[in-house]
C-alpha cells in the first residue's frame, strides 16, 4: 500500500487530471468519488484500475479491495480530487468499458440527443438502468458521460449496462435494419404514448433540455409520441419525461 503527502507528488497531479473531459478521453479512465460509488464499481472489479483512500477514512472492511491497489493520501490531497462540499474521502480510477456490439446485441435502448444538463443526463441512465433498458447511446452535443454531476446522479448505473457515445443518425439506421421501431419525443405532430402498442424491442429518443429532440432525428423515427400537460406548465423535465415513456414502453 503507497502512501502519498505531496501535492506536487505527479501521481496526484494525473488524479486531478482525470476531473477533466480532456484526460478522462485521452486516457480511457475516470474518477468516481464517495462509498456507493466506489462499492459499485468494485462488483465490477476488472474496471477498477486502482483506489485512493484519505488517511483519515482508510478502505471500509465492507469494500472488498481484493488484489487492486490502493493509495492513502493526505486529507489535503483527498479534498482536491472532489467537487462536493463533503468529500468522503475515498475515490477509484476505473477504466471506460467500450461496447462496440452494443446495436448488434442489445433489445431495447434510450438514445439521448445533446443533454447539456449532468444532473438530467446522470438521472436519465439512472431511470434506464432501473426500467431494465439494455442500452444507454448519447450523442453529440451532450454533457461527458463520465462528469462527476453525472456519475452521481447515476448512483452506479455506470457499472450496471452499457453507455456509449454514438452518431444517432447512424444508430436508427442500424436499428431500424434490425427492425427495431424508433420512437421520438415531440410536441407537435405527434402521437399520444399510452396509445402506442410496444413489444420487447424498442429505442426511445429524448433530446435536449430547451429545444428538444433534433428535427432530423425525428424525421427518421418510427413514430414521434408526446406526453400531456394538464396542469399550466408548459413541459415536463425531460428526465421526468424519460422514466414515464421509458416505464409505458417495458411494461
Amino acid at each position: 500500500m503507497k502512501y502519498i503527502q505531496s501535492l506536487q507528488n505527479p501521481q496526484v497531479k494525473q488524479w486531478k487530471k482525470l476531473l477533466t473531459k480532456k484526460e478522462r478521453d485521452r486516457s480511457g479512465t475516470f474518477l468516481v468519488e464517495g462509498y456507493h460509488l466506489v462499492e459499485e464499481a468494485l462488483k465490477h472489479g476488472e474496471e477498477v484500475l486502482e483506489i485512493i483512500a484519505s488517511e483519515k477514512v482508510g478502505v471500509p472492511p465492507r469494500l472488498d479491495v481484493g488484489s487492486i491497489p490502493v493509495t492513502l493520501v493526505t486529507e489535503e490531497i483527498s479534498n482536491s480530487l472532489s467537487d462536493t462540499e463533503a468529500p468522503q474521502g475515498i475515490y477509484a480510477v476505473c477504466r471506460q468499458i467500450t461496447r462496440e456490439d452494443v446495436l448488434q446485441d442489445a433489445k431495447s435502448f434510450l438514445l439521448i440527443d445533446a443533454a447539456q444538463d449532468p444532473g438530467n443526463l446522470g438521472t436519465m441512465i439512472r431511470t434506464a438502468d432501473a426500467a431494465g433498458i439494455d442500452a444507454v447511446i448519447v450523442g453529440p452535443g451532450s454533457v461527458d458521460i463520465f462528469n462527476s454531476k453525472v456519475l452521481r446522479s447515476a448512483q452506479g448505473s455506470h457499472f450496471h449496462l452499457p453507455i456509449v457515445r454514438g452518431d444517432l443518425h447512424e444508430c436508427i439506421g442500424k436499428l431500424k435494419e434490425r427492425m427495431i421501431p424508433v420512437y421520438g419525443t415531440a410536441l407537435e405532430g405527434a402521437s399520444l404514448y399510452t396509445d402506442l402498442s410496444v413489444g420487447d424491442s424498442f429505442a426511445l429518443i429524448v433530446g435536449n433540455e430547451g429545444n428538444g429532440v433534433d428535427k432530423d432525428l425525428l424525421a427518421h423515427t418510427t413514430a414521434n409520441l408526446y406526453i400531456p400537460i394538464y396542469g399550466k406548465s408548459e413541459s415536463l423535465n425531460v428526465a421526468v419525461a424519460t422514466g414515464i415513456l421509458l416505464y409505458y414502453l417495458k411494461k
